[in-house]
């Protein structure tokens, strides 16, 4: 009796499988769901160039620091991913080398501020606000299909739901977006409708519910309990809410996302101190006694 050997046995095609069932591999799938029809849309030829050109800056940028980090080379997919979003979000007619430039800017910000091997702030999201700050670049977020037929949106909305609760971020969705839209709410009951009349059209609607689904549910940035889950996205939405209605900044949804991570990596940083071992006595006392 003989065995067959196939392709499918293979160590890489096992490899490959348990990567397209991860959550990176999840996403990478409903990037791609999302990219053709928002692509087709706005045009290959113009938007291309610079999802290309972040996708590959961000990918080369990260994989010799991971190396440096891990020992060990490894498949920079996170980096990928964070080049491929700040290409959906910017707008397609910033140059490439300021493309190349926002998508540097992410890397070098999940590289910069950790606390033990995780990175604080959200890579994407730094890269936006940074951007914005130093090249003043426009943002269009193009990859939430706010230039397709208005049932697009049920898309953007059920694989960014499908994302949370892939990721077990649901509780921090639904409390971003309910208080972004409930602070939005009161604002045009208490005051003038008009300054915030734009979150309840397009693309401000496709804008949240990309971000919230997409962005604020990164696993390395974001808390994995429920309770914390909800202050976080408390904080990133009144953040948010607050740059919007004071500042008219662009960036009002990456700059609230920033501000939940630091206060998150500041909850890390707390316990990671806690968690230090004691120093041994006599280590102690040779430290005391040397002189200063």
């Amino acid at each position: 009796m003989t065995t067959r050997w196939s392709a499918s046995d293979s160590p890489q095609h096992r490899h490959l499988q348990r990567w397209l069932r991860s959550p990176k591999g999840l996403f990478t799938g409903i990037l791609l769901l999302l990219t053709i029809p928002a692509a087709t849309v706005s045009g290959w030829a113009l938007v291309l160039p610079n999802l290309t050109i972040a996708i590959v800056v961000a990918a080369l940028l990260d994989l010799p620091l991971l190396r440096w980090r891990d020992g060990s080379w490894s498949l920079p997919d996170g980096a990928m991913l964070t080049g491929w979003l700040v290409g959906l979000i910017l707008s397609p007619h910033v140059p490439m080398a300021t493309a190349a430039a926002t998508a540097a800017f992410g890397i070098v910000a999940k590289h910069l501020l950790r606390v033990k091997r995780a990175n604080v702030l959200n890579p994407a999201a730094a890269a936006l606000v940074a951007s914005y700050l130093l090249l003043d670049t426009g943002q269009s977020w193009w990859g939430a299909l706010p230039d397709l037929p208005p049932a697009a949106l049920a898309l953007v909305a059920a694989t960014g739901a499908f994302m949370a609760w892939r990721l077990h971020k649901l509780p921090l969705v639904l409390t971003m977006l309910g208080v972004h839209f409930l602070l939005a709410t009161l604002s045009a009951f208490m005051g003038d409708p008009a300054r915030v009349a734009e979150l309840f059209r397009t693309p401000d609607v496709h804008m949240a519910l990309f971000f919230a689904g997409f962005m604020a549910t990164d696993p390395p940035t974001s808390p994995p309990r429920a309770g914390d889950q909800v202050r976080y996205g408390a904080i990133a939405a009144a953040v948010s809410f607050g740059l919007y209605l004071w500042i008219g900044a662009v960036y009002f949804l990456p700059g609230g996302l920033l501000a939940a991570n630091l206060w998150e990596g500041w909850r890390k940083w707390q316990r990671t101190s806690r968690q230090r071992p004691p120093v041994p006595p006599r280590v102690e006392a040779r430290l005391t006694a040397a002189p200063r």
